[in-house]
């Protein structure tokens, strides 16, 4: 056979080259049956939902030993559709109809599963394998039928359709050289889990990848999403001097991890982790982060049933400042509202929640709520300096209150005799192209700006990016997006005001040359991406980072500027 190439969506980085494997798992399905006495179908309901939670239980414990608390999280949602009260209303009702426990829970969960793709909310239909993955789960409990394992008998490229997380969590790792699969966008769980195991992974193939047999030899290009079925001998010499070349970066970039990230001609960058959970942050020092660049504080205020209160926040955000100084924090206030429902705030059921009632938005139409977040900052930074950004702002009037805010929380803390921040510096988020036209004026009130890449990405390109139909479309090598990169940035520093980037573009190494030339201050990453990053950053002088971003702001389509950047790397000669 001919070699043949075919396009998705890159997913995590790296080179693979061997034979594929095929995952078709096998799906469960019953015919709608009658059930035995009701109170016994209700009990083996009962069992089988408690076998699949202490399942997923094993499976979080073992995703967070694999992959990290923040991937891990995924199971948790997997357990609270078991404790959905609609769903097994549904469910039971079925079962005093009369129905078998089997085909009651087949029949609710096809229910809901249609509930949730007619909802018009890209990020809850994305959830539905989520749900068929738990609904499975409980079914194998109900049939008899035990989970399929994987049976890998050498290191193979698994392509499959779709994968659940908990097929991804329980495959081999070891013998696990990339993922491919047809559906899955770069927000899905494909995605994430691969670049937390770092393996490479390209998604998005479509129905094309169904031609690609088990067995057959293949090439996966992480870094283009790419993948080659029967390569010929030019491109398989290529590619394994091409996986050679990034094994050794990868090697001395663990080496170097704890050194200053500084251009060949001598200009450093400060580079830090982004974090999500506290249990992160021990990692912010191992992977050779100065600090962290990004605290996302929502998970204080998800996944509870009533908002933390001021000592308890305070107390944690004291013990990040201490885990990590002299290296700074810079605390984002909450981000919930959108894709993030929190239900004890009773928030409106919005049709296009990532336009909606979130970020500085919430805040300021909760204004305890913030202002309870803001005492316990100002009090966790007692004697030091305080970074405290703001996300999703688009005006100038919400910069104006939110300070207004900030003064009268101070002002209230001193007259209660709290110790306070030193010095605390504000900064907003530019996610909402609106802000980014407006830095000149936002400079006014502002310190210091950090680019939300993901973001921006989206809202500048009209492209969802948690929608698997569109998220190819959300590239932030955009050509319209770099655009705006460079106003917002020289805006900025005529004002004479930092700018940092903690959006995913950050932790590409591809596009360090271009965040380079564009004059980015500072970055700020998942900690596992920190190494290559700085290892990529000493690889440039600031003047050929300079030269790169000219060529590229003038090309025409993101394919372009990909594919400019991959020809134009300093020792891409080598290869």
């Amino acid at each position: 056979m001919s070699e043949r190439r075919i396009r998705g969506i890159a997913a995590s980085p790296g080179i693979a080259i061997g034979p594929v494997y095929r995952y078709e798992p096998l799906l469960i399905t019953v015919e709608v049956e009658a059930g035995q006495d009701v109170a016994t179908e209700l009990a083996r309901l009962e069992a089988a939902l408690a076998a699949a939670r202490q399942e997923i239980r094993l499976l979080a414990e073992e995703a967070g030993r694999a992959v990290g608390p923040k991937e891990a999280a995924i199971f948790s949602a997997h357990e609270l559709f078991l404790q959905d009260p609609e769903l097994l209303q549904q469910v039971q009702g079925r079962i005093r109809q009369q129905q078998s426990a089997a085909s009651a829970w087949q029949a609710g969960f096809q229910h809901y599963i249609h509930q949730l793709q007619a909802v018009q909310n890209e990020y809850l239909q994305a959830r539905v394998l989520d749900l068929e993955d738990v609904a499975q789960r409980v079914l194998r409990h109900l049939t008899g039928q035990a989970e399929e394992s994987w049976q890998l008998s050498e290191p193979a490229v698994i392509v499959a359709h779709e994968l659940t997380p908990s097929a991804i969590v329980r495959c081999p790792r070891e013998q696990v050289l990339a993922f491919c699969t047809a559906q899955g966008g770069p927000t899905s769980h494909v995605a994430i889990l691969a670049r937390a195991l770092g393996v490479p992974a390209v998604v998005g193939l479509g129905e094309e990848l169904a031609g690609v047999r088990s067995g057959q030899a293949v090439i996966v290009d992480g870094e283009r999403g790419l993948v080659i079925a029967e390569p010929e001998a030019e491109a398989l010499a290529r590619y394994r001097r091409q996986a050679q070349r990034l094994q050794r970066r990868a090697r001395q970039a663990e080496e170097d991890r704890q050194q200053p990230a500084c251009t060949r001609d001598g200009r450093c960058y400060p580079v830090r982790a982004n974090v999500q959970t506290p249990e992160e942050v021990a990692a912010v020092r191992t992977c050779g982060a100065e600090g962290i660049g990004l605290l996302r504080t929502e998970f204080l205020f998800l996944e509870r049933r009533q908002a933390p209160s001021e000592e308890e926040q305070r107390e944690i955000y004291r013990a990040l400042i201490e885990a990590v100084q002299p290296a700074p924090v810079v605390f984002r206030t909450f981000d919930i509202g959108g894709d993030k429902p929190v239900p004890y705030l009773s928030l409106p059921r919005e049709s296009n929640p990532f336009l909606g009632l979130r970020g500085v938005r919430l805040g300021l139409q909760r204004p305890p709520l913030l202002r309870t977040q803001l005492r316990a900052l100002l009090r966790a930074g007692a004697g030091r300096e305080l970074r405290i950004l703001f996300p999703m702002v688009s005006s100038y009037e919400e910069v104006e209150a939110l300070r207004r805010l900030v003064q009268e929380v101070e002002q209230e803390l001193r007259q209660q005799g709290q110790e306070l921040a030193e010095r605390v510096e504000l900064g907003i988020m530019i996610e909402v192209p609106a802000a980014a036209l407006l830095v000149d004026v936002l400079a006014e009130v502002v310190d210091f700006f950090s680019l939300g890449t993901n973001d921006l990405t989206q809202y500048v390109l009209a492209a969802d990016r948690t929608n698997e139909s569109t998220a190819s479309l959300a590239d932030p090598f955009h050509p319209a997006v770099l655009r705006l990169l460079q106003l917002t940035v020289e805006a900025a520093h005529r004002c004479q005001r930092r700018v940092e980037i903690c959006g995913e573009l950050a932790s590409e190494p591809l596009a360090l040359p271009l965040l380079l030339g564009l004059g980015i201050d500072e970055l700020s990453m998942v900690p596992r991406a920190v190494p290559r990053c700085k290892e990529a950053i000493r690889r440039w002088t600031l003047q050929e980072a300079q030269q790169v971003t000219r060529e590229a702001l003038h090309l025409r389509t993101a394919a372009e500027v990909r594919s400019y950047l991959h020809t134009c790397s300093p020792d891409e000669a080598a290869s």
